[in-house]
């Protein structure tokens, strides 16, 4: 029997099924009536962090190597006769995957054959088929990708700053792995990982669009393949809460100098804790940083960022948490001194509450009009699942976010002590 809530977005008249069904899968189907598309992804709490594991019974926990996830990514797509993407081929769908820090997701969009594709994408993730032989080939194509991101600029940025915030995380690891690493990899491992973390009861269907909640089921009551809940248990290396390295620097071709200034900050399960901090923290740095705040004006004229700079989102997972700013500047240095004068000057007297108030009135509009994007709800469907949070959660928690609590966010949480400067320059 399925067990199943409507689960309604606080505004509007929009609102998903979600449902658990008998095999363990989660199922979330958003019916979008009067659109003339479907998305569907079939995700797994699995990413390039996913590195050290045991099950229920087992005493010690397995490490494999890095990198595995992205080449079991690779890798599902291949069976014996044909590969998934001829088979998409033959329905009109548009096809694709992605394997991140915490997850590996397998998705596709139609405006026809819907039903057909859902069964491909269903069929095809359920039955791996890896050989020593097709295990070696792969290990040459990605060797060559893990070696092309190593020359892209803004790669070497990002990763220079994870390997500066952390000491032993695997999130300092490029999701691809190393060279040396992705030569350990052999069928059997694929196969060990394959049966640990692609469990029904770890994984998640989205689904939003041009479709019926209940054909979907019927579809999956007809593929999914029932499972044991294995009692998965991950553990990520312990962490000091102080960064590594100050600064790091890297050379690559590039016209103007690239940089980066992330600040770590403490941890949080995933959840509605960490949904929240995340909302704050990305309120609070934008309200001082983005391009209508005094800051941005004042470096523009000054010459030492250019449109480029930007407040990024903040970036959290298992074990860890940052955010950061980012940009072009010929004086990376000056930036950094003039954006800690500020944050500290803000942590001491507040910022501009009516500037927070515009930008969080911005970002709730922004959250309802994504709603009108198939793609967008199905993707949020899945990271709900991903994060442990509810559909819909992220915009009922923004509505209730206080200045004060920002404020106190930037207070207790940022710390110049905790900030890390990427370069990268010719």
């Amino acid at each position: 029997m399925r067990n199943s809530e409507i689960i309604t977005a606080p505004y509007g008249n929009q609102s998903c099924l979600r449902v658990k069904h008998p095999t363990g899968l989660n199922i979330d189907i958003m019916e979008m009536p009067g659109y003339h598309s479907a998305y569907a992804l079939f995700g797994t709490k699995y990413g390039s962090v996913n590195t050290r594991f045991k099950l229920k019974g087992e005493q010690d926990f397995a490490q494999v190597p890095e990198g595995i996830a992205h080449f079991l990514e690779h890798k599902l797509f291949e069976n014996e006769d044909c590969d998934a993407f001829a088979r998409y081929a033959e329905t009109g769908a548009i096809a694709n995957a992605y394997t991140s820090f915490d997850r590996t997701a397998y998705l596709f969009m139609c405006s026809e054959n819907f039903k057909p594709s859902l069964e491909i994408l269903l069929d095809f993730v359920q039955h791996p088929y890896f050989t020593e032989e097709t295990v070696r080939k792969e290990q040459g194509i990605i060797a060559q990708e893990i070696r092309m991101n190593q020359d892209e600029p803004g790669w070497k940025l990002f990763f220079n700053s994870l390997r500066g915030m952390y000491f032993h995380h695997p999130v300092r690891i490029d999701i691809a792995g190393t060279e040396q690493s992705i030569a350990q990899i052999n069928a059997d491992l694929l196969y060990r990982c394959y049966r640990t973390f692609y469990n029904l009861h770890n994984m998640t269907l989205a689904v939003a669009g041009d479709v019926k909640a209940e054909e979907v089921l019927e579809i999956c009551d007809k593929l999914l393949i029932p499972c044991e809940d294995q009692g998965l248990e991950e553990v990520f290396p312990e962490e000091p809460e102080q960064i590594r390295s100050a600064e790091m620097e890297s050379i690559a071709p590039v016209g103007v100098p690239l940089f980066s200034l992330d600040f770590k900050l403490r941890p949080r399960k995933q959840g509605s804790e960490l949904l929240r901090a995340e909302l704050l923290v990305n309120l609070a740095m934008r309200t001082l940083f983005n391009s209508s705040s005094a800051f941005y004006q004042e470096m523009l004229e000054k010459n030492l960022i250019n449109f480029e700079f930007n407040a990024d989102s903040p970036f959290s997972g298992g074990g860890h948490f940052s955010v950061g700013l980012s940009g072009e500047s010929r004086n990376p240095h000056e930036v950094r001194e003039r954006i800690f004068e500020v944050l500290e000057h803000a942590k001491a007297n507040g910022f501009d509450r009516q500037a927070f108030e515009r930008l969080k009135k911005s970002s709730y509009g922004n959250m309802i009009s994504s709603m009108n994007y198939v793609d967008s709800n199905a993707s949020m469907l899945l990271d709900s699942y991903m994060t442990g949070v509810k559909p819909f959660e992220s915009i009922a928690t923004l509505a209730d976010l206080t200045y004060e609590e920002a404020w106190d966010f930037l207070r207790k949480e940022v710390s110049t002590d905790n900030a890390v400067l990427s370069i990268v320059h010719a």
